[in-house]
């Protein structure tokens, strides 16, 4: 493997000595040959091979040579996952570079709902499939053991792949053997034990003992079992919404197709008249005021967002509102989250509270232990004590192995009779997204479902629970963090990695942001709460109770913070598409091996990195480098910044990895990312990179300035750290596009200057007079879903409905630099209303010299009558642009806008076009825009939410 080949010159010039990366450049039996270990190089830099190893083509060679893209290169890659023999020539064909339709804002029916996700779905299936079919390997050896419920379990160590796919709990895979000593024997089991720091083991139970060859340790093959149970229950779910009337309420199914009106004129409250005065529930903390708005407005709406930005309780708020739901209205409610520790840590909260809960989990997953197995319908029903028969089958099943058939026709019987018994009688039901789609659920009709973490759920993931008859839904998550992972490029390009949460708030559905951060230290949360919230968050915690008690040299005892500048180069890691970066290692090293030696447990550090490459190294350089005894190294969790999302650790160690001169940072870019890995520390965190490489992206200009202003950008050893001297370019003010309605991934919706006249779809072949009467949404409420939708409901536009009384107040509505309005002071919080705000503010307007310029005349209170159409013709025309189709027209003209006065567009366009064309997409002073944007005078008003 060319990419784990590394040289150390010899003492003979003429002589190289070729070794792989680990273990032998880092066996101390090199000591003896006097060859200096610190000088291997690996034989790829910038990701060309050295020169003398392979030769540079001429200028004329190259250009005889055909010329090939980056593109191209990538588009082959991908061809060889379907064809290993794929060429050049194969992606001329015909189809090859055919793209799936993109995701929408707004969709006109469920059915153009099914037609747009569904085969998104099916592509990321059948990417899924190709993948996991194509991970036989051979040559394996197995070791042999029999568990506590008599099963045999087979242990066997993988060889390591691309890292594209990761083996879970619960997977099914298939052992054949194919040697000689035995008959020919396959098994399917599933896995019980993935790799982890303690050992690459891999733990397979297996379904039955039937002639197992347990005397065999070699010549066995592992073939992965790929199960699309997952996806089947997507495109059920999306089928059901389009079909099926009963699938979700009215108004759920009119708001999830983006036929509200967008300043919520049309928003539906319940009357609830019992409204308990204390919103805590039972053995959960009490809720600081956020929480208790939180609460409040999710059990008074049919659709609500709450926002948990890192450490702020969303756990506890999540299940305070299902204890408050049960008690209001009666079970059962459905709780899922798209992972089962986020269910877990969850349903683990919920039970606190003495609520019946019942956790239903895969059957693949039964054998493994977890916090709350005591709470999973399969052992609820073990410890049921009225159903003697099923007992005594279960005992004699568990004894044997297996049951007649008259036996286990019965057991089965009982079995089902009781699970149904156990649904009925729960106030809560917990699983995960996909798992609500369990047949044994199919029958239960939740009219309350609260999903956590919706942010990491794909939209047709998120609907596998929703259409069990949704009418009042809750999503928790936090757009400012990571969103879900999609494997497929395509299907992720075209929008499938876009969660529904984030589309909703795109849509103007605000959420409800938790305010107060319980996690870190407060000098730990102040970049984070600048930057991604708007400064909203306030600490629940003061420093003397984050202060830990140990003796480290950090630079300012204050502060317990540091940017270790270390400037060693990346390399490229053993499977070619991921990075390492060994000097980075070996400084992490010395930096938990200090806090080891200082007393600090093994489980209180967590070591994060961008890079799988770097995870997998660091995990072996702790094995054979680290100082102290190699099992204190492996209680320290070493994981990728995207795992640890959810988790915190009392210290936490970033290496950052990246590290050249021409290929940039990667998806270090990805200002979510990054927010993920600031927030996991509660006492501690000491980032380890290249400060110069980083510094050259805007947002880690400013973290890295940041550090700096605050002395804890250091460099030396950490016997002697000293301030580091290295100087940035100034960072350019930050308006944060990390607000409601923004976007972090590529597919931005549109851009600033688009924003500002999305309203009016100038220049689509459309009239302008396709404003009308209220909308859909009111007759949608009660009436059949599939009439015709009114003028309001424009199919030639991605951003298709939007009334004309939300046209004064366009910037309301941006999804770009409108942090500002989340930084308001003096309106009363939660209940804003912007519309009047907006109003109110006009009237009160001081013009200040210098802002905008000359006065404008006043704005028209609704449309020009030219707007008005009566006669409710609706424009023939498809939905068919996506969410990152570029919504700049021909013919725009931004002085048409109604709510704008000619004379003084043109000195607003200017300015605006003059704050927006910076370099970088954070854009001009919060307060410029703000000022800019609606002509008022700074303060005017409160923090919302």
């Amino acid at each position: 493997n060319v990419f784990v080949l590394g040289f150390i010159p010899a003492k003979a010039d003429s002589v190289v000595v070729l070794l792989c990366r680990q273990p032998c450049a880092a066996q101390n039996s090199i000591k003896d040959m006097n060859w200096d270990q610190e000088q291997w190089k690996p034989l790829i830099a910038d990701r060309c091979f050295l020169f003398w190893l392979v030769k540079v083509p001429t200028e004329q060679e190259q250009l005889r040579a055909r010329q090939v893209s980056a593109a191209q290169i990538n588009k082959l890659e991908e061809l060889w996952k379907e064809n290993v023999d794929a060429t050049f020539q194969d992606l001329e064909k015909p189809g090859i570079d055919k793209e799936p339709a993109q995701v929408l804002f707004r969709y006109v029916d469920g059915y153009q709902y099914q037609n747009i996700f569904g085969p998104l779905v099916k592509l990321e299936a059948d990417y899924d499939k190709r993948l996991k079919e194509s991970q036989t390997q051979e040559n394996i050896e197995m070791r042999w053991d029999t568990g506590l419920n008599r099963k045999t379990i087979a242990y066997f160590t993988l060889a390591k792949n691309d890292g594209d796919m990761k083996l879970m709990h619960g997977d099914e895979l298939r052992l054949r053997y194919t040697g000689e000593l035995h008959k020919p024997w396959s098994c399917v089991g599933h896995v019980i034990k993935v790799p982890d720091n303690y050992g690459e083991d891999v733990g397979l139970e297996l379904k039955h003992n039937h002639q197992a060859p347990i005397e065999c340790t070699s010549n066995f093959a592992v073939d992965f079992i790929w199960k699309g149970t997952s996806f089947d229950r997507m495109q059920m779910a999306l089928r059901k919404f389009a079909v099926d009337d009963n699938s979700v309420s009215n108004y759920i199914y009119s708001r999830l197709l983006g036929h509200g009106r967008p300043d919520g004129s049309d928003d539906v409250t319940f009357r609830i008249n019992n409204l308990p005065k204390h919103f805590s529930a039972p053995n959960l903390p009490d809720l600081n005021r956020s929480q208790v708005y939180a609460v409040k407005h999710a059990l008074q709406r049919p659709l609500s967002l709450i926002q948990g930005p890192p450490g702020t309780g969303k756990t506890v708020t999540s299940a305070t509102i299902v204890y408050q739901l049960v008690r209001l209205n009666g079970g059962p409610v459905l709780v899922c989250a798209p992972s089962n520790t986020a269910v877990d840590q969850l349903t683990e909260k919920i039970h606190r509270t003495s609520l019946k809960v019942v956790r239903v989990c895969a059957k693949s997953r039964e054998a493994i232990e977890s916090p709350v197995s005591f709470l999973a319908l399969h052992n609820q029903i073990r410890n049921m004590e009225q159903n003697s028969d099923l007992k005594k089958l279960q005992q004699l099943k568990d004894e044997t192995g297996e049951l007649s058939s008259s036996d286990e026709k019965r057991y089965r019987t009982l079995k089902k009779q009781a699970e149904r018994e156990l649904l009925e009688a729960a106030d809560v039901i917990c699983c995960t997204c996909v798992g609500a789609g369990d047949p044994r659920l199919q029958r239960i009709k939740f009219s309350s479902i609260l999903i956590d973490e919706s942010m990491q759920s794909t939209e047709p993931e998120c609907m596998v629970p929703v259409v069990l008859g949704a009418k009042q839904l809750i999503l928790v998550g936090d757009h400012c963090q990571l969103g879900p992972v999609v494997m497929c490029k395509k299907a992720a390009k075209a929008g499938l990695s876009q969660s529904l949460f984030e589309r909703l708030v795109v849509l103007g559905i605000r959420p409800f942001r938790l305010e107060v951060q319980y996690r870190m230290h407060p000098e730990l949360s102040q970049f984070p709460s600048n930057f991604f919230y708007e400064g909203s968050l306030q600490n629940g915690v003061c420093a003397d109770e984050r202060k830990l008690k140990v003796d480290f040299p950090w630079p300012s005892p204050d502060t317990p913070m540091f940017f270790l500048v270390t400037q060693g180069q990346e390399e490229i890691a053993g499977s070619g598409t991921s990075y390492l970066n060994r000097t980075e290692a070996s400084n992490v090293e010395k930096i938990t091996t200090r806090f080891l030696k200082a007393g600090v447990k093994p489980d209180q550090i967590g070591i994060i990195t961008p890079y799988e490459g770097q995870r997998a190294y660091l995990v072996q350089y702790m094995q054979y480098q680290g100082s102290l005894h190699s099992k204190l190294y492996q209680e320290i969790e070493i994981a990728s910044v995207d795992a640890f999302q959810g988790r915190e650790k009392d210290i936490i160690i970033m290496s950052c990895v990246r590290s050249n001169e021409h290929q940039g940072i990667g998806f270090l870019n990805d200002p979510r990312r990054l927010n993920v890995a600031l927030t996991r520390a509660k006492y501690g965190i000491i980032i380890v990179g290249n400060p110069k490489v980083l510094s050259k992206q805007q947002l880690w200009n400013h973290l890295l300035n940041f550090y700096k202003d605050k002395k804890v950008l250091v460099e030396g050893s950490l016997n002697n750290l000293k301030e580091s001297m290295i100087q940035f370019t100034k960072p350019k003010k930050i308006v944060n596009t990390l607000n409601p309605g923004s976007h972090f991934m590529n597919n931005v919706m549109y851009d600033a200057k688009e924003a500002g006249y999305f309203e009016r779809g100038h220049g689509s072949g459309f009239s302008s007079s396709t404003f009308g009467n209220p909308g859909p949404i009111g007759s949608m409420m009660n009436g059949p879903r599939n009439q015709p939708l009114d003028v309001f409901s424009r199919t030639h536009d991605p951003i298709s409905y939007i009334s004309p009384d939300r046209v004064q107040a366009a910037m309301n509505n941006m999804p770009i630099p409108v942090g500002m309005f989340m930084n308001m002071p003096n309106v009363q919080p939660r209940y804003f209303q912007q519309q009047q705000a907006v109003q109110a503010a006009k009237q009160a307007r001081r013009i200040k010299p210098g802002v905008i310029g000359s006065k404008p005349k006043p704005r028209p209170i609704g449309p020009p009558s030219s707007q008005i159409n009566t006669s409710g013709a609706i424009g023939t025309g498809s939905l068919t642009q996506g969410m990152s189709q570029n919504m700049s027209q021909p013919g725009f003209s931004l002085s048409q806008q109604p709510d704008f006065s000619q004379d003084y567009m043109a000195e607003y366009q200017s300015q605006v076009d003059g704050l927006l064309s910076q370099e970088s997409t954070f854009g001009p002073s919060q307060s410029a825009v703000e000022r800019l944007a609606f002509d008022l005078p700074p303060n005017q008003f409160s923090q919302p939410y």
